[in-house]
């Protein structure tokens, strides 16, 4: 079929700044379990106090990326993309579970208005309501801890518990990422597809009128 078509044309799903914000964010996070693991001991590249200094500084760019984010998702709309939904739901997970593996197409199609199938804005949501803020408030006990350890918070709060959840909440992030890569590797049409849209941003997924439901 010709290019020229438009309905097998590819089509913008990712803007300019969500691909600066995922690859930058990308960078960041695996600088941030790369020091981390350093600092817990794992291996010694740097040695604790470069791998502390810079586990620092890439947090702190983080967080000003995220915040610069939120607005951007905030001002555009965008957040709607990754809020739950139940709808078609149940038919991601059969085609993750066994239609994937019987050659059914898939059941969701992106575009530029609904970017992600449920099954994603569910995994997405889990992250920021949950794996995020555990990350970034136990972090930051952790990082002022000399500001609150002598006030009544440090009467109640071991310094032990943010960082377990400190910990507890890397684990699950890097859960989150095997996941998210694999998925993003094998799942496509060609296995690099779901890669080349979020490097190009064009997509030559094409919807369906259940999939823009």
């Amino acid at each position: 079929m010709s290019n020229n078509d438009p309905s097998t044309r590819p089509k913008r799903i990712f803007s300019p700044f969500e691909i600066f914000w995922h690859w930058a964010q990308t960078l960041l996070i695996f600088g941030l379990l790369f020091t981390g693991l350093e600092m817990s001991g794992i291996f010694t590249l740097t040695g604790f106090e470069s791998a502390f200094a810079t586990h620092i500084t890439l947090a702190w760019m983080l967080i000003g990326l995220w915040i610069l984010a939120i607005f951007w998702h905030v001002t555009t709309g965008e957040w709607r993309n990754y809020m739950p939904t139940g709808q078609g739901l149940m038919s991601m997970l059969a085609y993750y579970a066994y239609g994937i593996f019987s050659g059914e197409s898939k059941p969701y199609a992106k575009t530029a208005a609904s970017k992600h199938n449920p099954l994603q804005r569910l995994a997405y949501f889990f992250f920021k309501a949950a794996i995020a803020p555990a990350l970034w408030i136990s972090g930051l006990l952790l990082l002022f801890y000399n500001l609150w350890r002598e006030t009544l918070l440090g009467e109640l709060l071991p310094l032990a518990a943010p960082a377990a959840v400190h910990v507890g909440a890397a684990l699950a992030l890097m859960v989150f990422l095997i996941v998210h890569i694999y998925l993003a590797s094998t799942t496509g049409n060609p296995w690099y597809a779901y890669l080349r849209a979020m490097v190009t941003g064009y997509s030559n997924e094409h919807s369906t009128d259940s999939a823009e439901k």
